[in-house]
């Protein structure tokens, strides 16, 4: 009998016919207007952006389900503010660590020295403005919860959704037939996950396709003391300072992790997003490493939404390039300076559209360094991005995993068996053959 292909593979394998079909067209067909127009632009563009706005379309219902159902789990009030003071603390930690790293690494390496000016225009760029922390804190409660659903506003949606769970709890006897649906109407939203994921091979073809159409490999040459230190950076954090994480306080196989996040990675990689790859994220806690969902549900959202591990790496290598570039010595307490400000800003600017580069001009105005120069790393950004994104996933499933291991509420089982979870192909077949049953 033939074996059937992993998805994981199937991913890996069009993901790859992307970045070389989106390269071949950038080299030889950047200027023949057919191709710009009627492929990246249009077969590209549209499957690709249908792909997003499908994984787009579970987050909500697929966050609000199952956070309901988490929370209704744990059961105990008391316990939920533990599961999240946990989170919230291991979230903080590992972006202070990962901007030290950078800041470290890049110091070492001192990307930007000898580079010149003239390689990129400053003139165009503007830097987005800041909300006030205040405003920021005021914008977790949401005025009008509908609002926050229709605009997919997580932290408020977050905020709600678990203020409506613990009320669930309170009126007892009451709340246990709406606890019974969400948990139906959650099982039923993973099935829907299930089905999309049929499709990301075809989606992320056409991601990658049209992202190396427009952007290209060569443009990665001038910035490349840049782009070669952070994506090292980037690559040390996730398999270095987080797999030591996982293993001193989680206690588990980093390799036995890596291994069973290896498909969620590649999917964050290739979408560009950590809120679109939420149920991807979800469903490898629960399913593959044997996280219960009462913990996977409420702490994968909310890392989703605060966790700034790989941006708060872009910030460290990125002030130390621009500080080079333009010949300032920031000294030790700048760059103190900075480590501080990246952790205060992830939780400040947490959700907000731009968040990474609000949060570096938030940097570079604190420490002294020319705003404009933002402009010179945001040839590249799209493609670091990518990375950035894999590092961040990464970063909420070993938080999670080790807050679940404290809190004992992960199947080792599960974790240990390496077949646990893999995605089941959906064929017409057996939907006909469920609907006639």
């Amino acid at each position: 009998m033939k074996k059937k292909m992993h998805m994981t593979t199937k991913i890996l394998i069009w993901m790859a016919a992307g970045l070389v079909t989106g390269s071949l067209i950038n080299t030889f067909a950047s200027e023949t207007a057919w191709v710009q127009d009627y492929l990246v632009l249009g077969l590209f563009h549209v499957l690709g952006a249908m792909f997003i706005n499908l994984l787009k379309m579970l987050v909500v219902p697929l966050v609000t389900f199952s956070l309901i159902c988490g929370v209704c789990g744990i059961g105990d009030i008391n316990k939920l503010g533990r599961v999240g003071g946990k989170a919230f603390a291991l979230f903080m930690l590992t972006t202070g660590l990962a901007i030290t790293l950078a800041i470290v690494v890049s110091s070492i390496f001192a990307p930007g020295e000898g580079f010149e000016l003239a390689q990129a225009s400053t003139s165009n760029f503007t830097a987005p403005v800041s909300p006030p922390l205040t405003q920021v804190f005021i914008d977790l409660v949401p005025s009008n919860p509908i609002a926050a659903y229709a605009e997919g506003n997580m932290l408020q949606i977050i905020f709600f959704t678990i203020l409506f769970a613990v009320c669930i709890l309170m009126v007892g006897e009451t709340g246990k037939p709406i606890i019974d649906a969400c948990e139906r109407l959650n099982e039923v939203m993973m099935k829907v996950v299930n089905v999309v994921m049929q499709l990301a091979p075809y989606g992320i073809f056409a991601l990658m396709a049209k992202t190396f159409s427009l952007q290209g490999l060569g443009m990665i040459l001038p910035m490349m003391s840049y782009f070669a230190v952070l994506v090292f950076v980037l690559i040390l954090h996730a398999t270095g300072t987080l797999m030591i994480l996982l293993k001193v306080l989680g206690r588990v196989s980093p390799l036995t992790f890596l291994k069973k996040m290896r498909g969620t990675q590649i999917f964050a990689f290739s979408t560009s997003s950590s809120n679109a790859t939420i149920p991807v994220t979800l469903q490898a806690a629960e399913k593959r490493l044997g996280v219960d969902n009462s913990t996977a549900s409420f702490i994968v959202p909310f890392g989703a939404t605060i966790n700034m591990d790989g941006t708060a790496i872009m910030q460290g290598v990125a002030t130390v390039f621009i500080a080079n570039v333009y010949g300032i010595d920031l000294g030790l307490s700048g760059y103190l300076t900075v480590i501080g400000m990246s952790v205060l800003a992830s939780i400040g600017t947490a959700g907000v559209p731009g968040v990474g580069l609000i949060m570096l001009a938030m940097v570079f105005a604190q420490v002294g360094l020319p705003i404009e120069g933002i402009a010179l790393i945001m040839g590249v950004d799209r493609l670091l991005d990518m990375i950035r994104t894999a590092v961040n996933v990464t970063g909420d499933a070993t938080i999670t995993t080790i807050v679940a291991r404290s809190e004992n509420s992960i199947d080792m089982d599960v974790f240990n068996n390496p077949d646990a979870g893999t995605i089941e192909e959906v064929h017409l077949a057996d939907v006909q053959q469920s609907l006639k049953a």
